[in-house]
């Protein structure tokens, strides 16, 4: 059995992940904490995931718990994340991070982190998701400069980044499909008299509203006809349930910066 460490405890996210931990087969739930000062401190997991009280309270920061547990599995904030993500390289544990928002220079100091433990980062840990990537990039290969491209992404109103990493994931995987560069192509926002759209550019539109867990559409506009790529996700428990398939994969791998196409054998594809 794998001990896991949910950080992030009392959070939307962190309560399914708990939730999702107690219910797999080969993982045991060790910890969970939450920053300093937070009301739920001493707060029972298992009531706070909605099942039933399992006599795990919630720890006041990582340092507390750390040695009590093999995984921690992390979809909190960018900079905490990356605060966890050097604990973990100094004690060896293992991490599966589904924290969107991370910059080029955080992508990159942890990809040097990793190095000192194994580690598992994806921008969506749903396992139709991790489909739709392959399934887009090999769409926009098949055909090819013909066809306008353009992603469309939705979330709740409380998502504190944008475009979300889901959307930008897709984005890369389209462009190397076209063999195009993101950062160069990429278009986030139109507005005013812009003239007419280059043939080369990639959008990528945000709404926010509501409490949309998460849709995702990638379109390929040609000449008389467009294709679209849809995923819907209906709760959060696909992304809970993707990091708990991640956490029982990642425990004993070698270090290094794993991604949900390891975890699922789709990386060849």
């Amino acid at each position: 059995m794998t001990k896991v460490i949910v950080a992030g405890a009392a959070g939307r996210m962190g309560r399914r992940i708990t939730a999702m931990v107690e219910t797999h087969a080969d993982l045991e739930l060790a910890a969970g904490f939450e920053s300093p000062g937070s009301e739920f401190i001493g707060a029972d997991m298992g009531e706070l995931a909605g099942i039933s009280a399992n006599g795990i309270t919630v720890s006041e920061g990582l340092e507390t718990v750390i040695d009590d547990g093999e995984v921690v599995i992390d979809f909190t904030f960018h900079t905490a994340t990356m605060a966890f993500a050097r604990m973990c390289a100094a004690k060896g544990r293992a991490m599966v991070i589904g924290t969107t928002g991370l910059d080029a220079a955080e992508l990159a100091e942890l990809a040097e982190l990793s190095k000192k433990f194994p580690c598992v980062q994806s921008p969506n840990m749903a396992v139709g998701v991790n489909v739709l990537f392959k399934t887009a990039r090999k769409v926009a290969e098949i055909l090819g400069d013909a066809y306008d491209i353009e992603i469309i992404e939705a979330h709740h109103r409380m998502k504190k980044d944008a475009p979300s990493g889901t959307a930008l994931k897709l984005g890369e995987m389209v462009a190397a499909g076209v063999k195009r560069n993101l950062d160069e192509v990429g278009i986030y926002c139109r507005e005013g008299i812009i003239g007419e759209r280059s043939d080369t550019e990639i959008g990528i539109q945000t709404i926010r509203g509501g409490d949309i867990v998460g849709e995702h559409t990638v379109m390929f506009a040609g000449p008389g006809e467009r294709i679209e790529l849809t995923h819907r996700a209906h709760s959060r428990d696909n992304f809970a349930r993707g990091a708990t398939v991640a956490a029982a994969w990642v425990n004993n791998r070698g270090n290094g910066l794993y991604t949900m196409f390891d975890v699922l054998g789709l990386e060849g594809l």
